[in-house]
């Protein structure tokens, strides 16, 4: 039986939609930094690098074998947590504070995609570029609170995050989260009052790695396939990226090398900002 003719320009239309599409995806040439989307374009970004990205630094580069992700228990075990603090003076708050537990709940409780979206080698890399900055930000999960606490760090540009009276915004917690335009809504995300209770962030250790995980979601998460510079840049290149205080930079590297030894795997390419 003949075919309408209707019938057969239909499916040469979709013939040659699906092989421009496919020509688009097989000639993406990105750079060596950039992502290839599964449409075909480079960037950098979830639009680029997350679902169905076919090459370059994505979130879901397949892995050599078996399933994304890791086990974040059994990379961040006790010894490794108790690695880190044991190097906290004696005198040091977050001692008696900051727990391996408390980290294992904020992961379970809110942020289970933690380490969960790449290779097992890569996610090894983000949990110790995670932990290399936690380290340097509390010197050995020292401190829970900045220490200079003079400013309010209230921005009045962020009126939907309104500063509350007699509040302080400064550095809490283990990434020591600040501003109102960051309290606001990471409580919004976690579920605490972060407007008009900021210091819960020093008091429950549990919401303290909530903020440290909700920041890293939302501002580093997505160039962590960069390298481990850009992850600096994210969290403090005004000040310590293209010569800023390189001594600083170079000490997040430092502890960042030591944690992808410590997790037996390489610690890549682009360490620096």
């Amino acid at each position: 039986m003949a075919v309408p003719k209707s019938q057969l320009l239909a499916a040469a239309a979709a013939l040659l939609l699906a092989s421009i599409s496919l020509a688009g995806a097989q000639n993406c040439g990105c750079a060596q930094d950039l992502c290839c989307s599964k449409y075909g374009y480079c960037g950098t970004g979830t639009p680029y690098c997350g679902d169905a990205c076919q090459s370059g630094p994505c979130y879901n580069s397949p892995p050599s074998s078996g399933g994304g992700g890791v086990s974040v228990a059994d990379v961040v075990t006790q010894a490794f947590f108790d690695g880190i603090i044991g190097q906290a003076g004696s005198g040091c708050e977050g001692k008696t504070f900051y727990t391996r537990q408390a980290f294992l709940d904020a992961v379970n409780q809110k942020y289970s995609d933690f380490g969960q979206d790449a290779t097992a080698d890569d996610s090894k890399r983000e949990i110790a570029a995670f932990f290399a900055h936690v380290t340097h930000e509390t010197g050995y999960l020292c401190y829970i609170e900045e220490i200079d606490k003079s400013s309010s760090y209230c921005d009045t540009n962020y009126p939907q995050y309104p500063c509350a009276a007699g509040k302080k915004y400064y550095g809490r917690g283990p990434l020591q989260i600040s501003w109102n335009y960051n309290y606001g809504p990471a409580g919004q995300d976690i579920g605490f009052d972060g407007l008009n209770s900021p210091e819960t962030v020093s008091s429950d250790a549990v919401i303290a790695f909530k903020t440290a995980l909700w920041f890293w979601k939302t501002n580093v998460h997505g160039v962590v396939g960069q390298g481990f510079g850009a992850t600096i840049r994210a969290i403090n290149g005004a000040l310590e990226c293209n010569g800023g205080n390189t001594s600083e930079m170079n000490d997040r590297v430092s502890i960042y090398k030591n944690y992808c030894s410590q997790f037996g795997v390489d610690p890549g390419n682009n360490l620096t900002c």
